[in-house]
């Protein structure tokens, strides 16, 4: 499948808000994976939410097509040596074809050449078992730093009580708490 990947701008902004609430919330989000439609109700985020994010200081959203079809975007917001990966998003009739996995490399890879990364970082429900097995399997790690889940009524209602965020961490290729990778072929390219 190839995928043309780029920095989303303001115009994308009611598509992007379309397709991270299709990806998260409501009765689409179950023809995927990712759906926190049983946890939470009400939308993720609204094309106003976009436009704050595109316009912060060292904040992207890169979007990922095929044929000019949106099928995925990841929000990245770098600061201290850190980028923060945040609403990774597929469509959900697109889901389970190895569009996120190649997302999720290639916000990597845009991050450390826009800044100097030393770490990622994203917060996850922890209820959600397979996501962060998902984000394991792309070395991220588990650190036990909970936080709880943020309020905006405006926008969602929890359905479950006690909900919260996991931070979950991973050395940048080249910081230094991981060794640089060899000049080897990817060998991940099996993986999805």
């Amino acid at each position: 499948m190839a995928l043309a990947f780029s920095r989303a701008d303001a115009n994308d902004a009611e598509a992007l808000a379309e397709l991270i609430n299709s990806a998260y919330r409501g009765e689409t989000s179950r023809l995927g994976w990712t759906t926190e439609a049983d946890l939470l109700e009400g939308r993720r985020i609204d094309a106003a939410g976009i436009v704050k994010l595109l316009a912060a200081a060292d904040s992207l959203i890169l979007v990922c097509r095929q044929h000019g079809q949106l099928l995925g975007s990841v929000h990245l917001q770098y600061g201290a040596g850190q980028v923060q990966i945040g609403m990774l998003a597929v469509s959900p009739c697109h889901q389970g074809q190895g569009i996120g996995k190649q997302l999720l490399r290639q916000a990597e890879q845009w991050a450390e050449q826009v800044w100097p990364v030393q770490r990622f970082s994203m917060a996850v429900i922890p209820l959600r078992q397979e996501l962060i097995e998902f984000y394991q399997r792309r070395g991220y790690r588990r650190t036990g730093q909970i936080q709880p889940f943020p309020l905006n009524p405006a926008l969602w209602t929890p359905k479950v009580g006690d909900l919260c965020l996991e931070r979950l961490e991973k050395p940048a290729r080249f910081s230094t708490e991981s060794p640089p990778p060899s000049r080897v072929a990817d060998t991940d390219a099996a993986d999805g």
